[in-house]
């Protein structure tokens, strides 16, 4: 086992840092910000994740997880250096790795004997290999490491089960010290004969962009189906379900809805599309992605504005905030498109999500939204419910009961969740995504 240093207490630093204590290695997690730190110390996540205070918790009282801001005190002892810090999209979309380098240097300064610096942040491809040679000029003379990419899959909701559990593991080194180092930090998953791609810094890069941009386009595809349906009388459904059971397109991801957001799909493929202009390559397919999301947002705004008529004096509650469920994420977040979007026509708004609601009232993009308590608070009185993030509890309604609250009887169901019978049963509009009904 190793004495493992996370830097950044962020979404996969503290899962990183935390799965990684849990597979018995010393581990301590590092952030410039003091209060933040203070907080972990206590056990007071920054976000919501199912299962990871009760994992934090665990490593921290068996001695294997520990906070800290310093991180030069961090750097002594440590044989791996994780960065797990943001790499935001800039105003064109590229990746801002500002802040990459900047622990990268800290680091540099203070080697203690052979270290392995491992790139976990999603950075554009030949950051890695850009890292090593930046790293050597702040370096001491003869100094030991190299610089690994070792790219996080990690899934908002399950990313215990898919750091624990993953689908393979993706080593992007060329010095065999470095590939040893972190195949043994992953040992435990052998047991699980989980693939190990051992490969290119490039090439490692490469993989987590390309993943989650093709992930991104079976979204903005089945999406673009959907407004197929809905136009010539098809359900998308039957047409998603028809088309996964092929195995070489699969079931995954073929859900349509108001489209993707969070802090990685968004960013990724504008990235993917920036880093490749700057090749002078075309991207066409990701740049189409893109375009294909935003289409979709506006889309689901017409929707509901169609639903409810004359804008004038009329209130739509929103059913779910966070960009999915079991995450607190409201980051790129479609709700909040679809939210400005309707205050741009002048109807009023009022929302409840079951997690994200002291996030949400923070957030200056919905100043004027009313937050409620729950769903049922949010469907009194208005003119039309929609339902954009599909946590579970929003699956059983009492469709009754939303009848005799609502002030016009319209359930816009962007996620699909409803049988459109059951809910026309109960006295309500139906509006879904995709969901055709054949022309006389």
């Amino acid at each position: 086992m190793y004495p493992i240093t996370v830097v950044g207490t962020g979404y996969v630093g503290l899962v990183t840092g935390a799965c990684l204590a849990d597979f018995g290695n010393t581990v301590t997690c590092v952030d410039a910000d003091q209060e933040k730190i203070e907080r972990l110390k206590s056990l007071k996540l920054p976000f919501f994740e199912p299962g990871l205070p009760e994992l934090v918790g665990r490593n921290v009282a068996e001695g294997r997880l520990k906070f800290s801001s310093d991180l030069v005190g961090a750097m002594k002892g440590a044989k791996v250096v994780f960065i797990t810090v943001g790499t935001p999209p800039k105003a064109d979309g590229s990746a801002d790795t500002s802040a990459i380098y900047a622990v990268a240097k800290i680091v540099a300064r203070n080697l203690d004997g052979y270290t392995l610096v491992v790139q976990k942040s999603t950075a554009p491809v030949g950051t890695a290999r850009t890292l090593s040679k930046y790293m050597r000029k702040f370096a001491k003379r003869g100094a030991e490491f190299d610089v690994a990419s070792n790219p996080e899959f990690l899934r908002e909701g399950s990313a215990i089960e898919t750091f624990m559990r993953p689908d393979r593991v993706v080593i992007g080194a060329e010095t065999k010290r470095a590939q040893e180092t972190l195949k043994k930090i992953h040992d435990p998953l052998f047991l699980l004969e989980t693939p190990m791609i051992v490969t290119r810094l490039e090439t490692a890069e490469l993989i987590k962009y390309a993943a989650n941009c093709f992930l991104a386009t079976k979204i903005s595809f089945i999406n673009e189906m959907a407004n197929v349906c809905e136009a010539l009388g098809a359900d998308v459904q039957q047409v998603a379900k028809g088309i996964g059971m092929d195995r070489r397109i699969g079931p995954k991801f073929l859900h349509a809805g108001p489209g993707y957001g969070g802090s990685c799909f968004p960013k990724d493929t504008l990235a993917l599309a920036s880093f490749a202009r700057g090749a002078k390559v075309k991207a066409g397919i990701v740049e189409a992605v893109v375009a294909a999301n935003e289409y979709q947002m506006k889309r689901m705004v017409e929707k509901i504005a169609k639903a409810v008529g004359a804008p004038r004096g009329k209130r739509v509650g929103i059913l779910g905030l966070s960009f999915k469920p079991n995450t607190d994420d409201l980051r790129a977040a479609p709700a909040l498109t679809i939210i400005a979007g309707l205050k741009r026509r002048g109807i009023k708004v009022q929302a409840f999500d079951p997690v994200s609601m002291p996030g949400a009232a923070k957030l200056p993009e919905l100043k004027g939204v009313e937050l409620k308590d729950d769903a049922y608070e949010t469907a009194r009185g208005v003119d039309a419910l929609a339902i954009v993030t599909e946590w579970n509890e929003f699956r059983n309604l009492n469709l009754a009961k939303l009848r005799r609250l609502m002030r016009k009887p319209i359930l816009c169901d962007l996620r699909n969740l409803y049988d459109p019978d059951e809910v026309k049963a109960a006295g309500l509009v139906h509006v879904g995504v995709g969901r055709g009904r054949p022309r006389d």
